[in-house]
């Protein structure tokens, strides 16, 4: 006999099951803009303590949920003192087994990141990517997990990252056809905000990435490098707007795990526009063109399609004047 006791608190419902003698079930439904969103308490979150993830942790105790950030950094694990730490290398089958007993759903960002960075050294991202995401899969086939992968915009590129990531991404579609996985795959685009490391001589990052790497020498007005003539299209979209896509994909009742979803703006915009402005914004700043580095085709174009995220992801997505005035502040107040 199983009883029902529901109660109502603002957008949130909370069912009481009692299932077998001494044994009770809490349940939750939150009701988001009249949409029920599927509840799980814990989750775990790979790459948790990363430029993406910081956001990702955030969005998911707004809405109440219990996060473990698994990393296998040890000082990583006093930067925050609102969620729940636990060591795990995911190249570590047993590791992220223990890790996945403990959760109710994940989102996994954790892996070696890099598009010339790893071109001459292939394995650690191989390893990391492609093995690591083959362990997050099974932990979360062996307990019924619903969860996300985050994958790529660029997959087609011939890169040890772009390759590796969406090596990835086929091995959880296989997960979800072949074996009744539930892993939503979103290939974020170009995110960019705030948390977003610069490399040298401005920050520790081992990546350049381009917006910090265009704000920063704009911020003090020197040279912004740009990699070819810049005409290269990017879809570059706002993290806290990656975030909620990442979130939705996981907990919303309408996630399905027949599709890819692409968290992009659809927007064509040149990597010459975004310098210029970046320098609009920042008043200093001016623009220098070199060579492109290993791993990227000249006048590539990466661009997500919005129409994937309709059925998860209601809101507008944030405009790139309004992010990367956001950024720039960022930069500002922790850089300089």
């Amino acid at each position: 006999m199983v009883r029902i006791i529901t109660t109502r608190k603002l957008l949130t419902t909370v069912f009481l099951i009692k299932a077998e003698p001494k044994v009770l079930i809490f349940v939750r439904l939150i009701i988001l803009k009249n949409t029920i969103v599927i509840f799980m308490k814990n989750i775990v979150v790979t790459g948790g303590s990363g430029f993406i993830g910081s956001h990702v942790v955030d969005n998911l105790i707004s809405k109440d949920f219990n996060v473990i950030i698994a990393d296998q950094r040890l000082e990583r694990f006093s930067e925050r003192d609102d969620v729940d730490y636990t060591f795990m290398d995911i190249r570590d089958e047993v590791q992220v087994t223990e890790c996945f007993a403990r959760a109710d759903g994940f989102i996994h960002l954790a892996g070696v990141l890099g598009t010339q960075e790893t071109i001459t050294k292939p394995l650690p991202a191989a390893m990391t990517n492609i093995l690591g995401g083959l362990n997050i899969f099974e932990a979360a086939n062996q307990y019924d997990l619903r969860g996300v992968y985050i994958a790529v915009g660029n997959h087609w590129m011939n890169n040890t990252y772009s390759i590796s990531k969406t090596t990835a991404e086929r091995f959880a579609q296989m997960f979800n056809n072949e074996r009744n996985g539930k892993i939503a795959v979103v290939r974020a685009l170009n995110a960019y905000g705030p948390n977003q490391k610069p490399a040298p001589p401005w920050g520790s990052s081992k990546v350049r990435k381009i917006i910090p790497n265009f704000i920063m020498p704009a911020l003090k007005n020197e040279t912004i490098t740009i990699y070819g003539d810049g005409t290269q299209i990017m879809d570059m979209i706002y993290v806290k707007d990656v975030a909620e896509v990442l979130v939705q994909a996981l907990i919303n009742e309408n996630t399905s795990y027949d599709k890819i979803y692409e968290a992009g703006s659809g927007l064509r915009t040149t990597v010459n526009e975004i310098a210029e402005e970046v320098i609009k914004i920042t008043g200093t700043g001016k623009i220098e063109h070199v060579p492109m580095r290993p791993g990227e085709p000249e006048n590539s174009v990466v661009i997500g399609n919005p129409e994937t995220i309709k059925d998860i992801y209601e809101g507008e997505l944030t405009s790139l004047k309004d992010g990367l005035e956001i950024t720039v502040d960022y930069y500002k107040n922790n850089y300089l």
